[in-house]
Formats: C-alpha cells, sequence, structure tokens
C-alpha cells in the first residue's frame, strides 16, 4: 500500500514539475524546478495524492513568490484565504506561510500556537532550503552545497477555513508573536546558560546558615541543569523590595534573556505579586534554590507551564537581597532518570525513606520506594521531605 501511494506521489510530483515548464518562461525552469521538488518531498503521499495538479503548483508556486524578498532576522508571514484569481490556487481550508531563519522549535511552537486558538490542522509542511540571495536579498537559487547561501525556513499550514477578518489576525498577531519568542529563546540560549555557569561558581559563597551538603546539592543540581537537561528559554534578575510595607521583587533593568528580555510595566515580578502574601513573606527566608511551577504557559518548544528555578541572591549577612530566575522546560531525562540518578531528588528521597523507618526488603519498604519512583515528578522537584513523607505514607495505607 505504501509503495503505491508513493509511486503515485512521484507520478503526480511529475505531472506538476511539467505543469510547471508550461507556464512559466525557461529562465525560470530550472530554478522553479529545484524549489517544487523539494518544497514537496517530505509531503505525506496520502495528503498530496488527493490534490489537483493545478493546486499543488498554485500552493508552491503562491510560497516561492511570497519568500522572492526575505532580508532575515525577522520571519515573513501571511494569513489568507487562497482564491484563483488572486493568488493562483485555490484552497478548502486556511493558509498560514511563512519564511523565516531556520532555528529550532519553530514547528512545536507553531502547531502549539494554532493549537491554543482552537484551529484544526489540516496540513503541515516545513521543507528546509539552502538559499542563495543576491546584494538586495532577492531569492536567486537553491543550493545543494551547504557552504553556500543560508538556511531557511518555510512552514505551510492549512486550518479550518476562516473568514472573520478579526480572528484571521489575532491569528496571525498569535503565530508572529510565539516566532518572536522562539528567536528571543534561541537567541539568547548561551547567555543564559553562561548566566547558570557563573551563578554555579558563585554559589560556593552562599552564607554560613547554609550547610557544605546543602550547598554541594544545590551546586551539583545546578551543573545537572546545565548540562541539557533543562531547556532554557528565559532569564532575568530581581531584587526584593519593600513597596508599601509589601515585598515585591523588582526587575533589574536589562538584565532579561530570552522570553524574559522585556519586564512588564512598572518592572515588578507579575507572577510574584499575585502570590498570597503568606508566600510572599517567604521571599526573605533564606533558601538556595527555589523549584516551582510559573504561572505562565509556555509558547515556545512544548504546551505546560513554565518551570521556574531561583536561586537566590544574599548580602554578607545572609540577608536575601533577590534572586536570578530562569524558566523554561525540563528535558525528558528529567522525567525519565531514575530519582536517585537525579541531585536534590536523591536526596529528597533518600532522607523520607530514612524517615520513614520501614526496612529495606520489607514490605512497606518496597511499597514505599514504588511509590516514591512514580510520585509525579514536576511535583517531586517543588515538594518539601515533610509534606512528601506525609503525602507518600498516606498512599502506602491507602494502598494497604
Amino acid at each position: 500500500m505504501y509503495s503505491h501511494l508513493e509511486e503515485q506521489k512521484q507520478n503526480l510530483l511529475a505531472s506538476v514539475l511539467k505543469f510547471a515548464l508550461s507556464r512559466l518562461p525557461q529562465a525560470q525552469h530550472a530554478v522553479v524546478q529545484d524549489f517544487i521538488r523539494h518544497y514537496f518531498g517530505q509531503m505525506d503521499a496520502e495528503d498530496m495524492v488527493c490534490r489537483s495538479v493545478d493546486d499543488l503548483y498554485g500552493a508552491a508556486m503562491a510560497h516561492f513568490s511570497f519568500s522572492h524578498a526575505f532580508t532575515g532576522g525577522m520571519p515573513r508571514l501571511r494569513v489568507y484565504n487562497p482564491q484563483l484569481e488572486d493568488h493562483g490556487w485555490t484552497s478548502a481550508h486556511t493558509v498560514i506561510e511563512i519564511v523565516n531563519d531556520d532555528m529550532p522549535f519553530l514547528v512545536d511552537s507553531v502547531t502549539m500556537e494554532i493549537n491554543r486558538q482552537g484551529y484544526t490542522l489540516h496540513l503541515f509542511l516545513h521543507p528546509l532550503f539552502r538559499i542563495r540571495r543576491d546584494k538586495q536579498n532577492q531569492f536567486q537559487e537553491v543550493v545543494g552545497n551547504e557552504t553556500e547561501g543560508r538556511q531557511e525556513s518555510f512552514i505551510h499550514v492549512e486550518v479550518d477555513r476562516e473568514t472573520d477578518p478579526i480572528r484571521l489576525k489575532a491569528l496571525g498577531d498569535g503565530v508572529l508573536s510565539v516566532l518572536a519568542d522562539v528567536r528571543a529563546a534561541v537567541g539568547d540560549w548561551h547567555a543564559i546558560n553562561d548566566r547558570m555557569s557563573a551563578i554555579i561558581e558563585e554559589i560556593g559563597k552562599a552564607p554560613a546558615c547554609f550547610s557544605r551538603d546543602e550547598v554541594g546539592e544545590a551546586r551539583v543540581f545546578l551543573e545537572w541543569v546545565n548540562d541539557g537537561h533543562f531547556t532554557f528559554l528565559g532569564y532575568r534578575d530581581y531584587e526584593l523590595v519593600s513597596i508599601d510595607g509589601e515585598d515585591q521583587l523588582r526587575v533589574i533593568p536589562r538584565s532579561g534573556l530570552g522570553v524574559l528580555r522585556e519586564p512588564r510595566e512598572g518592572g515588578i515580578s507579575a507572577s510574584f505579586a499575585e502570590l498570597p502574601p503568606g508566600i510572599r513573606r517567604q521571599a526573605r527566608e533564606p533558601r538556595l534554590l527555589v523549584l516551582i511551577k510559573a504561572n505562565a504557559r509556555a509558547t515556545v518548544h512544548r504546551p505546560g507551564y513554565l518551570d521556574y528555578i531561583g536561586v537566590q541572591r544574599f548580602d554578607g549577612k545572609g540577608n536575601v537581597l533577590g534572586e536570578r530566575r530562569f524558566v523554561g522546560l525540563y528535558t525528558s531525562s528529567a522525567y525519565h532518570d531514575h530519582p536517585s540518578e537525579i541531585p536534590l531528588l536523591r536526596h529528597k528521597v533518600a532522607n523520607v525513606l530514612a524517615k520513614a523507618g520501614f526496612p529495606p526488603t520489607s514490605h512497606m519498604g518496597k511499597n514505599l520506594v514504588a511509590i516514591l519512583e512514580r510520585y509525579p515528578r514536576d511535583e517531586l522537584f517543588q515538594i518539601d521531605e515533610k509534606t512528601l513523607l506525609e503525602t507518600a505514607l498516606c498512599i502506602l495505607r491507602l494502598g494497604d
């Protein structure tokens, strides 16, 4: 079945290429054929064979024409409903076309935003082209040599047909906003990584109120985070201040990187201000690390609430001065590795087992180990030992 569909796809592609030769001046034949061949190269055969030669040619040429002038540095995007007289092809769907510098997270992030707005994806094409452009950034040709031209990402998405101009604009604006977040996160990744490396070196100078073991484990955890177990998306520095008798974390100007480049109006951490007063009062309690979920969803990479790693900053007397905040997403290894292999978690689990007091080979001891190994990983990062012990014992007793 697969080989038959693939054969149909290749025959259809040959017809599209032949059709292009009949419609275009000879000077464009080679360039356009290279483009069309690569444009549909990874398209699923089942998606392709149900389309007409005219519409396949029209879709490719519409994107080709749209890409003719591209300077890089920011994406080109349009959202439209193809009409034969205006665009040279038709579709029952609304189409999103993007030309962008190639970078990680584009497909996942664009898909995530489209789903967030409630649209169903009917087709998603993402051919990568190495393109040579002239000094005016006009398209010249597709090149095969990786040392020539520049790598560009072409995205063609078809979603439920939308005719409301306001919703069409919102769809385009939303995708552009996500692409800006992707560019910021990718562009600042090395700088964020360097900030983490500097903090790892500094954490050994923590106040005397922290034991050597606490400092050592915090440092090892941050090294583990920095070693590919966390996708950094943003960073920002905050100072702890009192405003009208209430503690606030105030943004330190020009400290933001990635998705946290620009502070909110007033420079106050909105996520901190929205916390209950009792929780905010804990900001003055010395803690090396603050591991929680942020109250904002990720717009880059994958859906879900952002993971938040705060590293407190202290004066010489051990008073909290502020916080260095990283936001991002733990990688899959953080969820799949055994807790005994993850810094902080290994000590937390070991301490809970010790406090429970069950012999390791006993029925209760083995069951408690199994509960802790299967404990929701996001909660395991955040929960304190006392609460974890109480919760795990409750689960153990319920099981029995």
